[in-house]
């Protein structure tokens, strides 16, 4: 019998079965976007359309209108103070909810599951939903935006905080609970240490996540800059709406370069 060379052999990436295997998930797939598609009952006319439309509401943008650029400036500080008192807030709540949602430092396991459980509350609602709560609360304005803002981060920030503090070395937490220390002082002492750098790291880019969703919370009555941004929508004014985007724009890249400098300064 002769035996096949090993340069003849055929090599081949996948077994005939694995490949049946990824044909048959590509054929699931392909008939589950199917489906969706045909469930949405999109107006294909319109799809269509639409580069002629985007062309159209482009032209009606150019030159953008500054004749509002003091209204709008204001409207971009207070979305600023949304995002940043609504972080601020955010990350002082979330510490003792990411205590108690951390294995290694939750009194039992009721306040175990009460942590995790305000945690993915938080995080399974959307921003606009929570801004469409508290207005109904707490009515038109600020307020709401930043209650809905710190709300939404809570879930973001006890998180990541929680997982920070499972990860914690527990050499200097036995130190200190050998010597008699206080819980108070293994927290103060061993384990806000070592979180520090994470602390500072998430809620900085808490801030920066905020600072866009705060321009979208006018929409729904929030506060911010999306109040003017609506109210040019509405009334077709599509010059000032190009100069608002502009200045959305502005807003998020010098977050971005502020949170980028933060993030150097403090990690």
């Amino acid at each position: 019998m002769v035996t096949q060379s090993v340069a003849d052999r055929a090599w081949a990436r996948h077994t005939p079965k694995e490949r049946w295997m990824r044909l048959g998930i590509f054929a699931l797939v392909a008939l589950a976007v199917g489906w969706s598609l045909s469930s949405i009952n999109i107006i294909w006319s319109w799809v269509w359309d639409a580069p002629a439309q985007i062309g159209d509401l482009a032209g009606r943008m150019v030159p953008p209108d500054f004749s509002d650029i003091r209204a709008i400036l204001w409207a971009l500080v207070e979305t600023l103070n949304i995002a940043t008192i609504a972080t601020f807030i955010a990350v002082l709540v979330s510490l003792p909810v990411a205590y108690i949602s951390a294995q290694n430092t939750t009194p039992n396991r009721a306040t175990l599951w009460l942590g995790r459980f305000i945690l993915v509350s938080s995080r399974s609602v959307n921003t606009l939903i929570w801004a469409l709560l508290f207005v109904a609360i707490f009515g038109p304005g600020v307020m709401a935006g930043i209650v809905a803002i710190m709300f939404r981060s809570l879930g973001f920030l006890g998180k990541l905080l929680g997982e920070a503090i499972e990860e914690i070395d527990r050499r200097p937490v036995e130190a200190l609970e050998a010597t008699g220390a206080s819980r108070a002082k293994v927290i103060l002492y061993a384990i806000v240490p070592q979180v520090v750098p994470t602390f500072f790291a998430v809620g900085i880019l808490r801030w920066d996540i905020n600072l866009r969703e705060s321009t979208v919370l006018g929409l729904v009555g929030a506060g911010g800059i999306g109040v003017i941004l609506q109210g040019a929508i509405d009334t077709l004014h599509w010059r000032t709406v190009a100069t608002i985007l502009l200045a959305i724009i502005g807003l998020v890249i010098a977050g971005e370069a502020v949170a980028a400098w933060l993030r150097k300064k403090v990690i």
